[in-house]
């Protein structure tokens, strides 16, 4: 599945307004920057992403789909997350379709009044067999 949506003028305002404070060291809800090596270039790419803790575990979630920072991350398979000076390293470990269901829905109990119009009207509180039927959408990365 190929699914991306492209972020609109107000998403990349928000995004630089989230990144921006992320840098200074104020993480609002969990707000990382991601810094990938692009898969071509080798060359350091950034974005803001929504760190989810679950269960002792830490999840990225990627609600646009297959966005340039997901195929990054698949080819380099580590990165950075940043909070002020803080440098966090990880490895990334994608979660297959059955395996997503839960932390889809934890991401949505979250962040689902920022990110709920990329879920195709699933919500938090969408039965079991909406949250896998939109699974394949949304790539979900482990991080250690």
């Amino acid at each position: 599945m190929t699914r991306y949506i492209e972020p609109t003028r107000m998403d990349h305002l928000f995004n630089r307004t989230v990144a921006g404070l992320t840098r200074l060291g104020i993480s609002l809800w969990g707000s990382r920057i991601l810094y990938v090596r692009g898969r071509s270039s080798g060359e350091w790419r950034t974005t803001p992403v929504n760190m989810l803790t679950l269960n002792g575990s830490r999840y990225l979630v990627a609600p646009r789909g297959i966005t340039q920072w997901v195929r990054n991350l698949r080819v380099a398979g580590n990165g950075e997350l940043h909070v002020g000076r803080r440098i966090e390293t990880f490895t990334a470990t994608e979660l297959s379709d059955d395996e997503k269901p839960a932390v889809l829905r934890a991401y949505l109990k979250r962040w689902g009044w920022e990110v709920g119009r990329f879920f195709e009207g699933v919500t938090a509180n969408a039965s079991e067999e909406q949250v896998k039927a939109i699974a394949p959408g949304f790539p979900v990365f482990r991080i250690d």
